[in-house]
Formats: C-alpha cells, sequence, structure tokens
C-alpha cells in the first residue's frame, strides 16, 4: 500500500547544537503517523557553523526520508522556507522552526485539520516564553496598523508553523515577490483556513538570528509589498501641513493685521517664511524617501533574478527495517 506523502519543511541556519536534537524529536512524532509517509526538507540557509555536515548524518525511519536543500548562501529565512515550498513534493506540507519553539507534538494535530478538508493550516501563538518587551509589543503595534492600512489582513500571532493543502502550494509558487514576508503572501491567497493555537517552547539551542533590524526590514516589506499605505503617507502629511498652515496664517492675519496685535506675539513675515520653508522641505524629503523605497523593490522585482540558488541536494532515503 503506497502511503501519501507529506513533506515536512524547516529552514535552518547555524543550528549546529540542536538539529539532532530537533530531527529526533520529530521522528518520535511521526512515528505514530504511519497512516503517511514523510519528507523533511532542510534548508540550509547559508549556514557559517557544522550546521550542513550534521544534516547529512541525520537519521531516517521507515516511513521518513530526508532531503537537504544547501542554498549557495544566507538568503535569510523567508527565501529558504520558499525554497523548500518549491522543493517539496507532498500532497500537503507542512513548515516549522528548527530551534524547537514550534511544538512538534502539534504535527498530528495539524494534519487531522488538513485530512477533515481545511486547506490552510494556521498555527497561532498565544505567548512566547523569555520574549522582549520590544518584540512583544512591537508586534502586536505592527499587526494592528496593518490591518488598518486597507491590506491583506493579518491574524496576530500567526507564525510560520502551518500546513499548506498541495494547491495552495503550487498557487504560493507562483508568488515572485523578493523582499517578501511568506505567511502574509499565504494569508493573501486565502483558501479556506482554521487554526491551532499554541505557547511557544523556549529555543533549546544557541540564539535567535532574527535580530530587531531583520524584524523591522520583515515588517516593512509587508507594507511595501500588500499595502499601498506607506505611498500615501506623504500625501496625508501634506494636507496635514496645508491644513496647519492655514489655519496658522488665518489666526496670524487676524491677530497680527486685523485685531492689531493683542497677543504681542510681533511674529515677523522671515520667521514665518522660514517656518513654511522648513514644513515644505519636510514633505518634499519624505515623498522623495518612500518614492525611493518604491523604486526600489519595482528594480529588483524587474531585474527577474531567481528567487535562490541551490548548490547542492541530498537526499537521504527511508530505512528498510
Amino acid at each position: 500500500m503506497t502511503h501519501k506523502l507529506i513533506s515536512i519543511v524547516s529552514p535552518v541556519y547555524n543550528e549546529q547544537d540542536g538539529i539532532e536534537w530537533f530531527h529526533e524529536s520529530l521522528l518520535s512524532v511521526l512515528a505514530d503517523q504511519g497512516k503517511y509517509s514523510y519528507e523533511v526538507i532542510y534548508v540550509n540557509d547559508g549556514s557559517s557553523d557544522d550546521t550542513l555536515s550534521k544534516l547529512k548524518k541525520l537519521k531516517t525511519s521507515k516511513i521518513v526520508s530526508v532531503k537537504i536543500i544547501d542554498l549557495s548562501r544566507n538568503f535569510g529565512k523567508e527565501i529558504a522556507l520558499s525554497a523548500g515550498i518549491h522543493k517539496a513534493e507532498g500532497v500537503a506540507i507542512l513548515s516549522l522552526d528548527s530551534d524547537g519553539q514550534h511544538p512538534v507534538e502539534l504535527i498530528p494535530e495539524f494534519i487531522k485539520h488538513w485530512a477533515s478538508g481545511t486547506e490552510v493550516v494556521i498555527g497561532i501563538r498565544k505567548s512566547n516564553k523569555n520574549e522582549g518587551f520590544i518584540k512583544r509589543h512591537g508586534s502586536k503595534w505592527f499587526y494592528k496598523i496593518f490591518n488598518n492600512s486597507g491590506g491583506a489582513e493579518l491574524i496576530p500571532g500567526s507564525t510560520d508553523y502551518r500546513l499548506l493543502d498541495l494547491k495552495v502550494a503550487n498557487e504560493f509558487k507562483k508568488l515572485n515577490e523578493r523582499n517578501r514576508m511568506t505567511r502574509s503572501l499565504i494569508d493573501w491567497l486565502g483558501f479556506k483556513r482554521s487554526y491551532i493555537y499554541f505557547d511557544a517552547n523556549e529555543r533549546q539551542h544557541g540564539v535567535a538570528s532574527y535580530t530587531f533590524k531583520k524584524l523591522f526590514e520583515l515588517a516593512v516589506n509587508t507594507f511595501v509589498s500588500l499595502s499601498a499605505l506607506p505611498l500615501f503617507l506623504a500625501g496625508y502629511l501634506g494636507l496635514i501641513f496645508i491644513v496647519l498652515s492655514t489655519l496658522t496664517g488665518a489666526f496670524i492675519f487676524i491677530e497680527q493685521f486685523l485685531l492689531m496685535d493683542p497677543l504681542g506675539l510681533n511674529v515677523s513675515g522671515s520667521a514665518l517664511l522660514g517656518l513654511l520653508t522648513l514644513f515644505l522641505i519636510g514633505i518634499v524629503l519624505s515623498s522623495q524617501g518612500l518614492i525611493g523605497v518604491y523604486v526600489s523593490r519595482l528594480i529588483a522585482e524587474s531585474q527577474s533574478r531567481p528567487l535562490f540558488v541551490v548548490r547542492e541536494e541530498t537526499k537521504i532515503d527511508p530505512v528498510d527495517s
């Protein structure tokens, strides 16, 4: 009897201390899911430590094979995750982080939701142990601002711990943005969804590679790719400055010239001109900066470079017994 193949994708970057532990935890969970066969796809995102050699020594089982996608350099987690989805061959594709924060014991629950007809199963993080103040509250404000910007709605706490039906994965592969947030693109696709809520585990080994700078860049890329709000911000600022300058000008005209300066403000014409000039320069500079962001993205997209470059693919077949 041929079992349906489910792909499990996990990006890996400098995880030499924890990758064997993570893989063993995967094997123990999948051992009880004999109704399917599995390919575990590790995407080595340009690791600079001993991660790759440890990946090549990982064990398999009767129903689990291992595929290693070694990228030519560090492309970033979002591209690495996309590379894994592109290389997956299963009828369903489940993605999760390799640092142990996504509880692997929930994998059977994801598969159960998918088997019942759900096309996208999304893991929602309720809490994250040892999460910093800036990351926790920054995430909340990001979702709040984005969901009120007129772009595709994103679910607060949603993660890359999710399962895609093959039809969803095939549509995802058609998206070619280089500056991407994978989970937001999947949300944009739509399809029938269900949710699994979980408390994130502590990172088991090493340190997080997603710095505040990378998280900020990810937020910017999401806004630029899925929302037109940044493009209109300069217009909104300009409108505000026009209203403020008009009201201020009307007030000064009445106070200075009609009422003969009863408040004793004694505002000079040169001071008013200088203040107005500063406002206008600020509007022009902010407009140019925002236009520059979009132009840079257009240039990147028009170059039509591949999303990723693979140095080597290695497959470790299932054991016979």
